[in-house]
């Protein structure tokens, strides 16, 4: 028997060439790259009940920005938190200083503090309005000092109020005026607090105990309020 070995080897080279043509045709194909994801942090926006409290909050016409939710280890967080640059009084913009996250809540409870209670006391009891709140801050990860116990400020939960800046260039502080020798400056500071019970549950002052000398602390209620 006769073999065409040149006609063979023609076979074999076509055979392999469509062999490698159907492989590459029924491989699996290149998956696309992917980009790398970026974790921003849950939004405010995302639950009714942040939305329901930015709409509020900007009701107001306070300045501020939604936070994204942040865990920082040892229990301490900013959840549903913002940035206030300026609150609103009657008259127009509150300077407010010092403030790191503070929840929403709070921050509309600090809002409505500083038009209702503070602004409008200082105009009735001091003769000018408000035009700055000087704060100690706001969110802090630490305990409540001699405890083992969270504060409310390792949760962006609570703010410390030191002093209050008027129209006429007066400052009013908590650590000089409690005791001021002035009735008016006593008057304003017992009606700013007072103010401030209605819409916190928790509010110390230096009457207290010696920690809040130089501050009041702000934070929202449990069941038991405490305003002293």
């Amino acid at each position: 028997m006769t073999y065409d070995y040149g006609a063979m080897s023609r076979r074999v080279i076509l055979v392999a060439a469509l062999t490698a043509l159907l492989a590459g045709c029924t491989g699996t194909p290149e998956q696309p790259k992917r980009k790398p994801a970026r974790s921003t942090g849950a939004s405010l926006s995302q639950s009714p009940q942040a939305r329901a409290c930015l709409a509020n909050l900007g009701a107001t016409k306070a300045n501020f920005t939604p936070l994204a939710d942040q865990y920082y280890g040892a229990g301490c967080s900013t959840l549903g938190a913002v940035r206030l640059a300026a609150l609103q009084g009657d008259d127009g913009r509150l300077d407010v200083t010092n403030l790191g996250p503070l929840t929403c809540p709070v921050a509309n409870s600090l809002q409505g503090w500083a038009r209702f209670g503070v602004d409008r006391a200082a105009r009735q009891i001091l003769g000018s309005p408000l035009v700055r709140i000087e704060t100690m801050g706001s969110y802090s990860c630490r305990n409540v000092a001699g405890t083992n116990r969270l504060s409310a400020h390792a949760t962006a939960n609570a703010v410390d109020v030191a002093a209050f800046r008027l129209a006429d260039g007066r400052r009013i502080s908590v650590i000089s005026d409690w005791n001021s020798s002035s009735p008016q400056v006593r008057a304003f500071l017992r009606t700013v607090r007072d103010s401030a019970c209605k819409r916190f549950g928790t509010v110390l002052t230096p009457d207290y105990n010696a920690a809040h000398r130089d501050h009041f602390h702000l934070e929202p209620g449990g069941l038991r309020p405490l305003c002293r």
